[in-house]
């Protein structure tokens, strides 16, 4: 009969091995991502960038994440998370430590684009690893976990970050960071035990072949330009736009912007914890992801319409955008459904190609379209509103094929993704 300290052992076990690698490494990856929004004036001020600028420096994490995937999917089916993810951390920490020395608009955009390399697998390594080691049905649950790393991390890029950027400046938090990084790569590839079940020892070319298979797919293109525009249209909000939202839309401080991105922080991890405590429980009553992911999005949308409309009080709209926008990785496991477990990784790393090329494209775009007004005569607050007004008519567009799509789809194979 075993002792309670060998059962605690036993529970314990996966956690410190199977999860909390993987959930430190998707923390670094949110704080990473969103760390210039807090920065970003400092930034303008010392490069004297415009918007457009802006929104090409920190964008380019977007470019070179999504331009990774189509071979990170390949390399985690074929090699398996441990190797991919611990490898590409290190070109992360290489990219913090080009960012904190960089003198140059240049160097700034290339440590950018290498951190995005870097931090490319960080949730597609997880969802991958838990795909080999648990069943189907916690996989929504085991997703809004690691979710809820990726909160702390956008917690972390918010007020926290913003108070220790007086005591270090921003190059000492990258070189800080360089560290964490490469720790985090030690402890994943001593951790986390490989598993060939749900792996692929098919050739590359067979290997690439079914991937286009997955991209020439109906259920593909019902999820990619909604995630493209849902998802992308999140991570550039979040990650750069909001902070100039609300200094200059608003009027805010830039102390009081970054407590209004805490607060949006905040509410990105009680989506998180939700999708962690409840998606289980609510799919075993027959609620598909699918269904879950079309009514939260939703009312995102809802949210961001009137953010744009100028409704009061502005904050929990905010609010809502991350609350409800918390669910767009649902989508990773809602498409993965349709596919064997061997092409999860595929299937995976695709959606999230399109996930991050929308990412990269609205940031950018944003920044652009904020330019273009401004230039054409109107005041800062408005162009900020109809800039931010097209990406809501947009992801409008995409929330209808969404949801179209649903009523004429196959229904996932059976024996797909999942055991």
């Amino acid at each position: 009969m075993s002792s309670p300290s060998d059962r605690l052992s036993a529970v314990a076990a996966p956690w410190l091995r199977l999860f909390l690698p993987f959930a430190i490494g998707y923390y670094l990856s949110y704080l990473l991502r969103n760390v210039n929004a807090v920065i970003a004036p400092v930034l303008t001020r010392e490069l004297q960038l415009s918007a457009a600028d802006l929104g090409l420096l920190t964008s380019a994490y977007f470019l070179a994440f999504g331009a990774f995937q189509l071979p990170l999917g390949i390399l985690l089916d074929r090699y398996g998370p441990r190797r991919v993810e611990s490898a590409l951390l290190l070109f992360a920490a290489a990219g913090s430590l080009v960012f904190a020395l960089g003198e140059s608009m240049s160097a700034l955009v290339a440590g950018r684009a290498l951190i995005g390399l870097g931090v490319s697998a960080c949730l597609m390594a997880a969802l991958k690893s838990f795909s080999q080691w648990y069943p189907p049905d916690r996989q929504s649950s085991l997703t809004g976990a690691i979710m809820m790393a990726g909160g702390l991390g956008i917690i972390s890029a918010s007020a926290p970050l913003e108070a220790l950027l007086p005591v270090f400046g921003w190059r000492g938090i990258f070189l800080a960071l360089t560290g964490i990084i490469l720790a985090s790569a030690a402890y994943l590839y001593a951790s986390v035990p490989d598993r060939d079940e749900g792996g692929s020892r098919s050739t590359l070319a067979v290997q690439w072949r079914e991937l286009m298979r997955i991209y020439a797919s109906r259920p593909f293109w019902r999820f990619a330009p909604f995630m493209a525009l849902f998802a992308g249209g999140l991570m550039a909000v979040q990650g750069l736009w909001a902070v100039p939202w609300f200094m200059q839309v608003e009027g805010l401080t830039r102390q009081v912007a970054a407590q209004h991105l805490l607060a949006m922080g905040v509410a990105a991890l009680a989506g998180f914890f939700s999708i962690a405590a409840f998606a289980t429980p609510v799919i075993r009553r027959g609620v598909t992801p699918p269904m879950i992911l079309g009514v939260t999005l939703g009312l995102a949308w809802l949210c961001l319409v009137g953010v744009v409309a100028g409704a009061e009080p502005a904050l929990p709209l905010w609010m809502g955008i991350s609350y409800f926008g918390s669910v767009t990785t649902i989508g990773y496991v809602a498409l993965g459904a349709y596919y064997p477990a061997a092409l999860f990784g595929r299937a995976s790393t695709a959606l999230n190609l399109l996930s991050f090329a929308g990412a990269f494209l609205l940031q950018w775009g944003i920044g652009v379209l904020v330019d273009a007004f401004r230039g054409a005569g109107w005041t800062a607050p408005a162009a900020f509103r109809a800039a931010f007004g097209v990406v809501a008519l947009l992801q409008l567009c995409t929330w209808v094929w969404y949801m179209l799509e649903g009523r004429r789809e196959p229904a996932p194979a059976a024996g797909g993704a999942r055991r």
